[in-house]
């Protein structure tokens, strides 16, 4: 049962996937001056993986939608249709101003596949998103592990939609048409799960596939996939783009000097 078990967590993209992912229902917005950030978790998480980055947010004077998604029951499309969208008109129903996002792994999809939809559909405008360890170009563990009966049971419908083939949903996307920060580890708490992973990666997904045509800026930092989002200095790294628009300047770049 151990041996189970554990292949359970080794074979999950994003993990720990012993982990029961649960459906949220976050707390309504009421203010209507200060900015609202909605958070997406990542592939067999819950909300619950994202609710230190909730309060730091807060404490830096954003309304937080978190928002939970039964990640491994549906595709990408009937999570965004039938839950995360819902949750965002019924939280956001006085609010009118630009929705910010910050989406772990597959949320980032989640949110790339919402700014495909029709204007009406989604009933809001999209503000700034910062994208923590996202497959944009799709998941080599996919490809390598997806025709394995135990690693399609464990990551669901959608997490199948993640392989790097030109047909599948990452790679038919496009460019973002609204400012996106994305963030990359470069440390792994899976060394089995790295050696599939072609370059850099951080445990689930590489540095390479985390990039985005058209992203706004793009940060490399010392952080792993599973718990990259309550990391501090990532954390700060949120907040700073949701207020400008651009990462923290490294020492020595031209900005600092």
């Amino acid at each position: 049962m151990r041996i189970f078990q554990w292949l359970l967590c080794v074979a999950a993209l994003s993990g720990p996937a012993c982990a029961v992912s649960q459906v949220a229902v976050p707390t309504p917005v009421s203010d209507l001056e200060r900015p609202v950030v909605v958070l997406l978790h990542g592939l067999a998480r819950s909300s619950r993986s994202m609710a230190k980055l909730e309060g730091h947010l807060e404490k830096k004077g954003y309304q937080v939608l978190n928002i939970g998604y039964p990640s491994t029951d549906y595709t990408v499309e009937t999570l965004a249709a039938d839950y995360v969208l819902p949750a965002i008109k019924n939280g956001l129903a006085e609010y009118k101003g630009a929705v910010n996002f910050v989406g772990h792994s597959m949320g980032g999809i989640i949110v790339r596949h919402m700014a495909t939809l029709p204007a009406e559909d989604l009933g809001f405008e999209f503000g700034r998103v910062v994208m923590l360890g996202p497959p944009n170009n799709g998941s080599e563990l996919v490809d390598k592990l997806g025709d394995w009966w135990l690693f399609e049971k464990i990551n669901g419908p959608a997490g199948m939609q993640l392989g790097t083939k030109e047909d599948d949903m990452p790679k038919t996307l496009g460019k973002p048409l609204f400012d996106v920060g994305v963030i990359a580890g470069d440390r792994s708490m899976n060394l089995i799960l790295s050696m599939l992973i072609p370059g850099e990666d951080d445990g689930k997904v590489s540095i390479e596939s985390a990039k985005l045509d058209g992203m706004k800026d793009f940060k490399i930092m010392s952080a792993t996939h599973t718990f990259m989002m309550r990391k501090r200095s990532v954390m700060d790294e949120v907040a700073y783009f949701l207020a400008h628009g651009s990462f923290q300047p490294e020492e020595g770049d031209p900005a600092t000097e």
